[in-house]
């Protein structure tokens, strides 16, 4: 349908529009997570009557809701299995100087992307892509975004690399019964992943600001020998025989954390808070250097770690400090350390946190966690996994084979490989076959039942399930079609090519500050309605939206994998530019021509 210029915009136009114009502001500006944003606008559509109250859950069976759901627990398979961990042994003799180090990670990580969701690519590569740039002595900056823009551009070659791909496939299907199938998507994303790779391998790393952060130890980054400390217990005044936990009032007031105690030369850090002091007891506490002074001159105390030639031991046998960033998805986001509980609840000592590189010291328990911060941690190893695991954050430490899964790379490659064959020939559905498959690695052991529904991104499912009922009500109410013949103007005088490159271009716009799957479900059906108008071929434009939604690289917040590199990257919000511009018109250089050739118009 076609809706004249000079007509007026409908009630039902104006009220969708503007809840959509609401949800886009949000989504920009972040003060919501993105789920709860699309599931309140979808709420308003439903009491203003422009989303019918049955169809308001559909989005939650959508295939491509499904598809997306299935595909980030075929990637928790992949990743159980062990088959990331030997690959990754084979890239550390790469790394001997800095282009094949970049090259040799971001070939890989591209790679896996293809083939799993590029946000878990960078999952199972960040870790060990952080030790191997710390074994190099070099910094994890110039490893790391190009680490996280080729696993992006990886995404661009199959259906499944990446949300807006199985989006835009998915529509396709509703407007013509014919998605797209699984490497329809390849040779546009190929050519513009081997493009784009070549600039980051031989060039975009070289634009990165110098080192954000050294190549040295965690305990180096965070300077935590100047904050931890040893005082003796004298048996003056009346410490001696009071619980730890009596003295952690005090200690909180002085922004103080005892994180262990020393007796008879054996070192323990966890499960001795109930512990009776005694005479020459040692409390190994954590601090500013003020905080410090002050908590030690209490009568009982004497300061005895002042020699900085001899830092704290904080590692023993059982116990290790380790690094973990917190994921757009934790639980922990906009949290400190006294709503979470990290000692009560799991046994486990906040050391310190590093935000953009730089350490986080003043009243570190006020702090409010935000994503890409980095936490450094102390306690025992065995609880440090599953702290890691019930919180959604990512260690920064090389993954091990796991012993519940034992060697099963082989049978996840085979079920995965099989799905992909049985969809690509139409025999099934994709969301069958990756259901099928999905179900498969959870019978043979490798996503454990309690791991299933924890490999579930649920704010992506909850996001794309509330922006389709949305999208289709801008498509149904006619608002979609308003804003298409508006446009269509400026495309019959300027031809459909120039269109396209301007589709491309406010699409990787919109991505670069909002999700992109919601860029996706918003700007699909806009595309394909400007090729309608024009009398052309509505598959480059669609494939222009597939490319411009997935390829947000000038800021940390268009993507989760930016995100996900800010903290261990020690980069500034600003850095991204520097590399993600030029990269960007690379993108649209290269897209443009190769969408026309392979789908003209």
């Amino acid at each position: 349908m076609v809706i004249s210029l000079d007509k007026e915009m409908s009630i039902d136009q104006i009220i969708i529009v503007l809840i959509i114009l609401v949800a886009l502001t949000n989504f920009i500006l972040g003060y919501l997570r993105y789920d709860i944003v699309a599931i309140c606008a979808l709420i308003l559509a439903i009491i203003f009557g422009v989303v019918s109250a049955d169809q308001a859950f559909e989005g939650f069976g959508h295939p491509a809701t499904i598809t997306v759901a299935t595909v980030l627990i075929l990637s928790r398979a992949l990743s159980n299995s062990g088959a990331v961990t030997y690959l990754t042994k084979f890239l550390e003799p790469l790394t001997k100087t800095k282009v094949n180090h970049i090259a040799s990670y971001s070939i890989v990580s591209a790679a896996l992307s293809s083939f799993m969701n590029n946000i878990g690519a960078l999952s199972l590569m960040l870790p060990a892509a952080v030790q191997s740039a710390l074994n190099s002595k070099r910094s994890p900056s110039i490893i790391l975004m190009p680490l996280s823009f080729a696993s992006i551009l990886g995404g661009l070659i199959t259906l499944i690399g990446t949300p807006p791909n199985i989006i835009i496939a998915n529509y396709r299907q509703t407007i013509s019964g014919e998605p797209f199938k699984f490497f329809d998507f390849t040779p546009v994303g190929f050519a513009i992943a081997i493009c784009g790779v070549f600039f980051l391998v031989i060039i975009g790393w070289r634009l990165i600001p110098k080192a954000r952060r050294p190549a040295e130890e965690a305990e180096a980054l965070y300077q935590i020998d100047a904050y931890v400390t040893e005082v003796h217990i004298n048996g003056n005044g009346n410490i001696t025989g009071k619980t730890i936990s009596e003295l952690e009032d005090i200690a909180s007031e002085e922004e103080i954390a005892i994180i262990g105690l020393v007796r008879a030369e054996r070192r323990m850090f966890s499960d001795f808070r109930n512990q009776p002091l005694m005479l020459d007891d040692i409390l190994i506490i954590e601090g500013s250097p003020d905080s410090i002074s002050r908590y030690s001159s209490i009568e009982g105390f004497d300061l005895i770690g002042t020699d900085k030639t001899k830092p704290v031991e904080l590692n023993t046998e059982t116990e290790k400090t380790f690094e973990a960033v917190i994921t757009p998805q934790s639980v922990i986001n906009n949290q400190n350390s006294r709503m979470v509980g990290f000692t009560g609840r799991f046994g486990i000592n906040l050391l310190a946190i590093s935000r953009q590189g730089k350490p986080i010291r003043e009243r570190l328990r006020q702090v409010r966690f935000k994503p890409g911060d980095v936490l450094l941690m102390q306690g025992p190893s065995e609880r440090s996994s599953s702290l890691i695991t019930s919180l959604g954050l990512l260690p920064l430490a090389q993954r091990k084979i796991t012993n519940n899964t034992g060697d099963k790379s082989l049978i996840t490659i085979i079920t995965f490989i099989i799905s992909i064959i049985i969809a690509s020939l139409g025999v099934l559905p994709l969301p069958i076959a990756f259901a099928a498959a999905a179900i498969c690695v959870v019978i043979f052991g490798i996503v454990p039942l309690h791991e299933l529904y924890e490999s579930i991104d649920w704010p992506i499912i909850v996001l794309l399930a509330a922006m389709i009922p949305l999208g289709t009500a801008l498509e149904s109410t006619g608002a979609t079609a308003l804003l298409v013949s508006n446009i269509a103007v400026l495309g019959k005088t300027t031809g459909p090519v120039f269109m396209l490159v301007i589709i491309l271009i406010i699409t990787m716009t919109l991505s670069d500050v909002m999700n992109n799957a919601a860029t996706a479900v918003v700007t699909a059906p806009i595309a394909y309605g400007i090729a309608n108008e024009l009398n052309v071929n509505s598959d480059p434009f669609l494939m222009a939206v597939a490319v411009g939604a997935s390829c947000a690289f000038l800021t940390p917040i268009g993507h989760q994998n930016n995100t996900l590199i800010l903290g261990p990257g020690g980069y500034h919000f600003g850095d991204y530019w520097r590399l993600g511009l030029p990269l960007e018109i690379i993108v649209t250089v290269v897209a443009i021509p190769t969408i026309l050739i392979f789908w003209p118009l």
